[in-house]
């Protein structure tokens, strides 16, 4: 892939899919984004601890607006056995899985549909053999 080729399809990890409506250039992200029922769970906590009202409101329209414009990636099968993958690519880079549950399980479900994850964090893929990450900028 050349420099400023858009790619098809990719995940969107859930940091990506909160500063949606903040990113510099969307044109950087894949002409099909997609989530993960993973970052689905992670937005579906959101209401339930914010802190104040403002903040719930905030985080249940965030979720609101997801549920109605995507159709996530199961965790499935596939994902359970590339998860198998991951866990020991964490622990060989040092790091435990537990540490970044949800970005492990982001990435089982990335390597079983054989996408690139688009994050606004690469730091929490770091060390997972066979991922691609795709570094995405805010403005």
């Amino acid at each position: 892939m050349t420099t400023g080729e858009r790619r098809q399809r990719g995940i969107l990890d859930t940091s990506v899919v909160v500063r949606l409506p903040r990113l510099h250039d969307p044109s950087t992200l894949p002409a099909e984004a997609l989530i993960t029922a993973v970052t689905l769970a992670e937005l579906s906590v959101g209401p339930l601890v914010a802190r104040t009202e403002v903040e719930r409101a905030e985080r249940q329209a965030a979720l609101q607006h997801v549920e109605a414009n995507f159709d996530p990636l199961p965790f499935d099968a596939a994902a359970a056995r590339a998860f198998g993958r991951v866990a020991p690519s964490l622990r060989r880079a040092g790091r435990t899985t537990s540490a970044r549950a949800y970005d492990a399980l982001i990435a089982a479900t990335a390597l079983a549909s054989d996408l690139p994850v688009y994050t606004c964090n690469p730091d929490g893929f770091k060390g997972i053999d066979g991922l691609e990450v795709i570094p995405v900028a805010l403005s």
